[in-house]
């Protein structure tokens, strides 16, 4: 099975949002089935096959996330990242100030969902592919 160090390798080559289908093509590759990445302290739980997972370390100090959800707010950060406008943290911080707590990632469906700290959907969305 894959490993966080193959999925942190292929993570590292995306300067912006921009390059996130490139990176989503080359972890489905090696097997990553779905994650679930925390914004508090962007760490990621991965899964594979066969009940197979694994959780990369936290990777930033802890954000806080807002208590309430700004949408409107929160999906004009996100479009502005997917142009390539501003960097993985940078992005996060959004996450966290406008509420989101953490997204799902599912390859199999190509789809990600954004919860906010209820649990309640907030946006979900199709991954573009290249």
């Amino acid at each position: 099975m894959f490993t966080v160090e193959q999925i942190e390798f292929a993570h590292g080559k995306i300067k912006s949002g921009a390059d996130f289908p490139k990176y989503i093509q080359e972890i489905k590759e090696i097997g990553v089935t779905s994650f679930e990445t925390w914004v508090s302290d962007i760490h990621t739980k991965y899964f594979g096959k066969d009940n197979f997972q694994t959780k990369s370390k936290p990777k930033y100090k802890e954000l806080i996330i807002t208590d309430s959800c700004n949408k409107d707010k929160f999906e004009e950060y996100l479009k502005i990242h997917q142009k390539g406008e501003t960097d993985y943290f940078t992005f996060c911080k959004h996450c966290a100030g406008t509420g989101i707590e953490r997204w799902i990632v599912n390859l199999d469906h190509m789809s990600c969902v954004y919860y906010d700290k209820a649990g309640n959907e907030i946006l979900k969305e199709v991954v573009p592919t290249i």
